[in-house]
């Protein structure tokens, strides 16, 4: 698919890939795995690794977790006015463990192919927000109360991966389930309610 930013944020995603290139053309001894990664989510399945943002969390699940263990009084939820199945955004999340093997995969790819390689990292399949926080409340049994506000700018109605190529070049594909990414981001969340301070 073309290559369309709607934010700051992707346009310095896009400007870097764009002089990793260059760098790789320049010098064809180099070698660059450019990882796009879709929503990671989750934590290690100890409960003793995981996401533990400073201030107000900007991505969904540490959000979510944080009204679930009290630290936050509900979920907001940036738009119910897409054209998408509930009128949330749709987003394609994947678990951070996943995420772990396909760099491992990316960095043996790295040593025996030169110049510069991409992949979508995916579950290829997108869920909306209501969804995730349905399929949290349901592996976790926890009630998250939430409120829908206006939609944030440059934000997209639907956006996920399509991560053939990883399979088909790398080997690598996602194994673990929404189900897991939510439980697992809880386990952490709830053994850890104050972050690495706990």
């Amino acid at each position: 698919a073309p290559l369309r930013v709607t934010n700051p944020y992707g346009r310095s995603k896009l400007v870097m890939e764009q002089l990793i290139g260059d760098f790789c053309a320049a010098d064809a001894g180099f070698s660059a795995v450019i990882l796009r990664y879709f929503n990671p989510i989750g934590a290690h399945a100890s409960g003793r690794i995981g996401e533990a943002p400073g201030g107000t969390p900007a991505n969904l699940m540490p959000y979510l977790t944080q009204v679930a263990i009290g630290a936050k009084a509900f979920l907001q939820v940036f738009g119910d006015d897409y054209p998408t199945r509930d009128g949330t955004g749709v987003r394609d999340y994947l678990h951070v463990v996943d995420l772990a093997m396909a760099h491992v995969a990316a960095l043996n790819y790295t040593a025996s192919h030169r110049g510069r390689h991409v992949f979508n990292l995916g579950t290829g399949r997108g869920f909306s927000v209501l969804e995730l926080l349905s399929e949290f409340e349901a592996a976790t049994g926890r009630h998250v109360p939430h409120r829908v506000v206006g939609r944030r700018a440059g934000d997209v109605a639907e956006l996920w991966a399509d991560p053939s190529v990883a399979r088909d070049v790398l080997g690598w594909e996602a194994k673990l389930d929404i189900g897991r990414m939510c439980a697992d981001a809880w386990r952490w969340q709830f053994n850890n309610p104050n972050g690495y301070t706990s």
